[in-house]
């Protein structure tokens, strides 16, 4: 039970704030907008925020979701949000980045991919077009095989193998992400066209053959030094990223 002596107050502002996501198999709860100051290169940018969490079960008694939480040991594992910036709803113009988890180049500034620079870059990006919104993919570490398997991959990636053949190496296939979930998010929030933020044909693809209405694509180069190379390169050659005229 909800330990509080106003249950019904704390109810009534926590299910103003969820919104139930049916699936075919399961459901998603979508938790937002919740308003959030962001540094974002020396100024302060505000944005909503939201965040889900997939189920299971399909219930609309929110009551019984919030009971389940604190024995529910989410810490364990990981949730997806999204960042959303100006009038995402109705603005006819909007970009969107559909940005994975990189635990090395986000949190700690790795150079030796490019994943840091891209999620700075998508949210400047979105702030100076107006409207947009960024989706931050937990589960995506990797491509889809976690971080502790992407230390593993690093090894080998020492040891001369490039990313696509590290990944293979250790019996993943080179790219095993999944935007689904992300995908009926959207929807939700938008239904107008978007334009994504990406070099990644698969994530366009991704877009179009869920039957949204996609206006075009922006690139998204930059922050290429002697650490990471020859990891763009095999984005292009090997994963069939998108390259812009003279960026190699």
């Amino acid at each position: 039970m909800i330990q509080n002596i106003d249950k019904q107050k704390i109810l009534s502002l926590l299910e103003d704030k969820i919104q139930l996501i049916k699936k075919d198999e399961g459901a998603i709860y979508l938790v937002g907008p919740i308003r959030l100051p962001v540094n974002l290169y020396g100024e302060t940018v505000v944005f909503q925020w939201y965040c889900w969490l997939e189920g299971c079960k399909q219930t609309d008694n929110f009551e019984e979701v919030i009971e389940k939480l604190s024995s529910a040991n989410l810490a364990e594992y990981q949730q997806s949000s999204v960042l959303v910036y100006g009038d995402f709803e109705y603005d006819d113009d909007a970009l969107i980045r559909m940005h994975s988890i990189c635990h090395t180049g986000d949190i700690f500034g790795s150079k030796r991919c490019d994943c840091g620079y891209q999620l700075k870059q998508s949210m400047k990006m979105i702030v100076e077009h107006g409207t947009g919104a960024l989706f931050y993919l937990a589960n995506h570490e990797g491509r889809g095989i976690g971080l502790f398997s992407k230390a593993m991959a690093y090894v080998l990636q020492e040891n001369g193998q490039d990313t696509v053949e590290a990944n293979e190496s250790l019996g993943f296939v080179d790219d095993s992400r999944n935007y689904d979930d992300a995908i009926e998010v959207l929807k939700v929030l938008r239904t107008k066209p978007v334009t994504l933020i990406t070099n990644n044909p698969k994530k366009l693809e991704a877009l179009t053959n869920s039957g949204l209405s996609v206006s075009g694509r922006t690139p998204i180069w930059g922050d290429i030094s002697e650490f990471n190379e020859k990891y763009l390169k095999t984005k292009i050659h090997r994963s069939g990223h998108l390259e812009n005229e003279g960026t190699f």
